[in-house]
């Protein structure tokens, strides 16, 4: 067993002023605001102003987190960045923001696992911290996905926002009740033809012709996505339980991947667990990827539902296909 256990010590999340309102979607494409409530519990979601980027909306989050965490910037030990919108494609965008932050020569990586990307780098964190070499570690989901939304294309084009989330976590000292108890992480390459962003890499290169067939924007099969994140998060959840031995009870609130109500309510459903348990914060900023998780978890612990000694389970699904979950005690 580890000599060491991570907590998460403080929280911060950011989202930029400018709204996309589902009124202003009306304007664009065959849509109404009661229809996309209907179908994604979205009222508006939230965009970049000019010459804001990713680094930029995780800077505000990580220094919320770094603050109420009451460590210094020069004290971290690692920066892990969860992200498929990087400001560019290298220097990677956790080295941008550890410039940014004054953070010293702290090791910086940034991670792409989608939606699930932040699970998946506060899963690793935690492996960090238990292993012994490091003792603070900054956690972060940001993007700016507008670039990336075809606003000619309504299943899309009604979901996605941009917004970032941080969280500082540390070693946890005896006298510290929080514990992260495990962590379960997935992937399913056989269907990564279900959501893809065709353009970009060494595969579909920038070029007129990128343009002409609007490779640069975010595909998705809808239908198919939908079956299997409620699928995978459902599964994930219970994978979670099983492993330390708790019920459906015993956890206080969950955390899913802020995608579409319709998916969150039927994970609850599958989980068998009450939607009074499960923190949706998607209403007021829409589906920001990797930032959706740790958003809602700053929301909620900010406005004091999430309490110190209280079980959290977080859940997310994201393109590649990727799933996780991760129990702990906040």
């Amino acid at each position: 067993m580890s000599a060491y256990r991570s907590r998460i010590a403080g929280t911060g999340s950011f989202l930029p002023e400018n709204l996309i309102t589902n009124k202003y979607l009306e304007t664009l494409v065959d849509t109404n605001d009661e229809w996309i409530q209907e179908r994604t519990g979205i009222k508006w979601r939230h965009k970049v102003k000019e010459g804001q980027y990713t680094s930029d909306l995780a800077y505000e989050a990580s220094i919320q987190a770094l603050q109420e965490a009451q460590i210094k910037a020069s004290d971290l030990d690692m920066i892990l960045f969860a992200t498929v919108s990087p400001d560019q494609v290298m220097p990677n965008t956790a080295c941008v923001l550890q410039s940014k932050l004054k953070a010293g020569d702290c090791m910086a990586l940034d991670i792409s696992a989608a939606c699930s990307g932040f699970v998946y780098a506060l899963a690793i964190a935690d492996q960090f911290i238990k292993t012994g070499p490091m003792k603070n570690i900054l956690v972060v989901g940001a993007e700016v996905l507008t670039p990336y939304v075809n606003y000619k294309d309504r299943d899309t084009c009604i979901l996605f926002g941009d917004g970032a989330g941080a969280a500082v976590v540390t070693r946890a000292q005896d006298d510290q009740d929080s514990i992260i108890y495990s962590h379960h992480l997935h992937a399913d390459g056989e269907i990564s033809d279900l959501f893809v962003l065709p353009a970009g890499g060494s595969k579909v290169p920038f070029s007129q012709k990128v343009l002409d067939e609007e490779m640069q924007y975010v595909k998705m099969k809808g239908r198919e996505i939908f079956k299997h994140a409620v699928r995978t998060m459902s599964k994930c959840c219970k994978e979670a339980l099983e492993y330390n031995g708790f019920t459906p009870d015993q956890v206080d609130w969950v955390i899913p991947h802020q995608a579409n109500v319709r998916i969150i309510k039927a994970v609850a459903y599958h989980f068998g667990i009450s939607m009074e348990k499960v923190v949706v914060e998607i209403e007021e900023m829409g589906n920001t990827s990797a930032a959706t998780v740790i958003i809602a978890l700053d929301k909620a612990i900010k406005d004091g539902r999430i309490k110190r000694g209280q079980n959290i389970l977080l859940t997310a699904f994201g393109a590649g296909i990727t799933s996780g979950s991760l129990l702990m005690k906040y």
